[in-house]
């Protein structure tokens, strides 16, 4: 349990020494020497450092995920498997794997900085079987940065071999693959990285260690260490806690608060149709490999996309300790600027959905600078349901970039509540948005500019649902916000 045991390229190692606070990438480079994989951000944004990690889904099936490996946390790998870009050549047969063959084709590296990650993030696609559509490989690829901007060529040698799944050693070794317990715990010198795979475990450790904090993906707390150089002094990971997985639709959807947000993009395009159009934009794809719910929601930022969709469906939040579990409306769970309602000894475990009536209105946005991989300047969950008259009869309507919260507006929502669902009375609400947010000027927006894209989000949203009442993103969609021949052409 002290000494970590991972498959990296083929091959098992164990580690008893390396701090566990040490990333995979350092670890690869540092200790291991396999230079392939290159640091450029060291924050997630560029790609270069692209690893494949074999992971389960909710069917039980191993599948090669890309992932950075500057926010993995070497003992997130316990038990799991690895492979780098030096591992790709078939040594024995002398022959490159395809996605290294495709980019030499195509002309796809130039200055060669960024190839060995994108070229892993070409080998996950390789194995996909749901690239169906050209936005899908824009997603694929949009967490690799080529400084060099060769992106056409490097387009088209994902186009060529995108979904080919080669019958190779990589593609044979999946279904051999089973799960293995992530079960780790190091204390030493007054630090600690524990991961737990029972509850019982958990609250133990939460009673001896009642300051260590929480980790899962690593996808916001590993910039601690790669970007302000510190070293967090205990740890607890609940990645190991399978229930935590779990993914389930019903009257009620249940949402784990350790199910990534690959796993609920996937899953939500059925099941959750207004929040699939918010993870969508959520990252990249390396990042929606790694970050989950309950991160997202656990970090409290006003500007974390998961909570504005989330509380405009009229989620709850699911928290366990010891003693049992409470429910609180996911908007109490935030109590102030990065701060959350959970107590001490306390997890979130999930957040309970209720499905939706076929009538009611719902739709998410993300508005931000750039179209992939980018933080919001403003969000927005918005839900209204109409009764037989056209009287609206309840009104949600959630954003975030608003406030020091993911906060619902109530005046513009009681400007709606008892009103007929016109354009009118949606007008008069749009102002009252004005009553209920005072917003921020930073380098994402200023104050004015956040007021007005929150107020023409309200009037988009009125425009967009008059026909279809949860409208998907369109085919060949480019944002969360429909252009208006999207919107009445399909």
């Amino acid at each position: 349990m002290n000494t970590l045991r991972f498959n990296l390229n083929g091959t098992w190692v164990e580690e008893s020494t390396v701090p566990p606070t040490t990333t995979l990438l350092r670890y690869l480079r540092d200790v291991r020497r396999l230079s392939g994989t290159k640091e450029g951000c060291a924050e997630g944004d560029c790609g270069a450092c692209t690893v494949a990690v074999a992971e389960f889904g909710p069917d039980g099936r191993a599948t090669w995920r890309a992932v950075n490996s500057c926010l993995v946390l070497l003992p997130m790998l316990q038990g799991k498997h690895v492979v780098t870009v030096e591992a790709l050549k078939d040594s024995t047969h002398d022959a490159y794997h395809p996605a290294q063959v495709a980019m030499a084709k195509a002309l796809g590296s130039q200055c060669g900085y960024c190839t060995p990650g994108i070229v892993m993030a070409m080998f996950e696609a390789t194995y996909r079987d749901d690239l169906k559509a050209p936005w899908q490989l824009d997603d694929q690829l949009c967490g690799n940065l080529c400084r060099c901007t060769g992106y056409r060529p490097i387009r088209e040698a994902a186009s060529s071999i995108a979904g080919c799944r080669p019958d190779d050693r990589f593609a044979r070794a999946l279904p051999q693959l089973k799960p293995q317990s992530m079960q780790f715990r190091r204390e030493e010198n007054g630090s600690l990285f524990a991961t737990p795979t029972s509850f019982d475990e958990l609250w133990s450790l939460l009673e001896t260690h009642p300051d260590a904090r929480f980790v899962v993906g690593g996808t916001d707390l590993s910039l601690e260490i790669t970007k302000r150089f510190q070293v967090p002094r205990k740890l607890i990971s609940l990645e190991g806690l399978h229930e935590l997985h779990t993914l389930r639709a019903g009257p009620v959807h249940h949402l784990g608060s350790a199910v990534t947000i690959a796993e609920l993009e996937a899953w939500s395009g059925s099941a959750l149709e207004p929040l699939h159009r918010m993870v969508r934009y959520f990252g990249a794809r390396q990042i929606k490999h790694r970050g989950t719910i309950g991160g997202n929601l656990c970090t409290a930022s006003p500007i974390g996309d998961l909570a504005p969709a989330l509380i405009s469906l009229g989620a709850v939040a699911v928290l366990r300790s010891r003693s049992g579990e409470r429910r609180i409306p996911l908007e109490a769970f935030f109590v102030g600027y990065r701060k959350t309602a959970l107590q001490a000894g306390e997890i979130l475990a999930a957040v309970e959905v209720p499905a939706l009536a076929a009538s009611t209105r719902a739709a998410s946005y993300k508005v931000s600078k750039r179209r992939e991989l980018d933080i919001s300047s403003v969000s927005a969950g918005l839900l209204v349901e109409v009764d037989a008259t056209n009287v609206v009869t309840t009104a949600r309507l959630a954003f975030g970039g608003m406030a020091a919260t993911p906060k619902r507006a109530s005046q513009a929502e009681a400007a709606l509540v008892g009103n007929p669902w016109t354009e009118a009375t949606v007008e008069n609400a749009a102002k009252a948005l004005a009553q209920d947010f005072t917003p921020l000027s930073d380098h994402r927006g200023s104050a004015p500019y956040r007021s007005l894209v929150a107020a023409n989000l309200l009037r988009g949203f009125f425009d967009e649902t008059k026909d279809v009442p949860r409208p998907a993103l369109a085919p060949g969609h480019a944002a969360t916000v429909l252009t208006a021949e999207e919107v009445h052409h399909g």
